[in-house]
């Protein structure tokens, strides 16, 4: 609660002001003390934000060195000029803190102390981001050790695996092409499992060419009173994604799908890029009283992973570069996902 309603700042900055105001209110003249340590404390709080929270992240996390550069000393020398006419103002002392009168003592006096403070807490802040992304590295490095350990306890032997699909697809008649056909891309998704997904990003080809083996072996499930769509839009090529990270939804979306007699049951998946984004829709019927995800909408996907997973895996993967909205009505399902490429 102390971080999400920035009670610390509030403290540090209050703390500040009282030290400052001990060690200098003997310096101004009565009842003005406080009010030149609060325009003093609150000039620097402002140079602090704009730089912390607007400069670094826009400008130097961005590698736009000299910008961020051009754009710091011009913050930190207006807000020092405007700092000292208004200490002017309070103190009644017209042309006292003029810089073009005294250059040299005014920006030793009051610029140059602005910036080694103001670097100070950008310092901080830069401390404070790099043992952030560390930390989320280790998550993201120890869960996928876990996954993998996991992977290898499961695993069965992939030759023997591909040998015995090898051996069934010649005993299935050749005039079955149907069937010839489902066990061949039933291989080729076990294949993108085995092999192709041991890769950090793979190419948003590989995952698409993997939703639709998955979805035409769902089609073979279902008769003609079900309606299962794909669209993917043109755009949709072209970049890298994580592996695995989209079958999830299109998998909770056959789970809970609906098995109305008189009504519509439908599975539509869609996939769009536009403008850097990459968007995916997976819609569903569902039965009324069921709910969309397992146990509702806070409960789980299926399989064992568990919403709150998914999402966990979204943080560490794309942090905030991802935006993930559930909507759920009482006999429809809907999930969005954004991506910022």
């Amino acid at each position: 609660m102390l971080r999400r309603y920035k009670v610390h700042h509030l403290v540090a900055w209050g703390l500040l002001f009282l030290g400052w105001y001990y060690f200098r209110y003997q310096d101004y003249p009565p009842r003005i003390g406080w009010r030149i340590t609060l325009l003093k404390v609150g000039d620097l709080a402002l140079m602090v934000y704009i730089t912390n929270y607007l400069l670094i992240p826009k400008l130097l996390y961005r590698k736009r060195y000299l910008l961020f550069g051009i754009l710091f000393v011009l913050l930190v020398f207006s807000f020092s000029l405007f700092k000292m006419w208004l200490e002017e103002k309070l103190l009644q002392r017209p042309g006292y803190f003029d810089i073009f009168t005294d250059f040299k003592r005014r920006v030793y006096d009051n610029v140059i102390p602005h910036f080694l403070l103001v670097s100070t807490g950008a310092a901080f802040k830069l401390l404070m981001d790099y043992a952030r992304a560390q930390k989320r590295l280790a998550e993201v490095s120890m869960e996928r050790s876990e996954a993998e350990l996991n992977f290898l306890k499961s695993q069965i032997n992939p030759h023997l695996l591909f040998n015995s699909l090898n051996a069934i697809y010649f005993l299935i008649d050749k005039q079955n092409a149907e069937a010839r056909q489902s066990l061949l891309q039933f291989s080729d998704l076990l294949r993108y499992q085995l092999y192709d997904c041991n890769a950090d990003t793979i190419e948003i080809e590989k995952e698409v060419t993997y939703l639709q083996d998955y979805i035409r072996l769902q089609r073979l499930r279902r008769d003609q009173q079900y309606e299962i769509s794909l669209n993917i839009g043109q755009e949709v090529k072209g970049f890298r994604i994580t592996p695995l990270l989209l079958i999830p939804f299109v998998e909770n979306a056959f789970k809970h799908l609906s098995h109305h007699s008189h009504r519509r049951n439908f599975v539509q998946v869609d996939l769009s890029r536009e403008n850097g984004t990459f968007l995916m829709v997976v819609e569903n019927s569902k039965a009324a009283a069921a709910g969309g995800v397992e146990g509702g909408a806070t409960g789980g996907l299926p399989g064992g992973i568990g919403l709150k997973n998914v999402k966990r895996r979204l943080d560490l993967l794309y942090p905030e570069k991802h935006q993930l909205k559930i909507d759920e009505e009482e006999e429809i399902f809907k999930i969005s996902l954004k991506l910022t490429l």
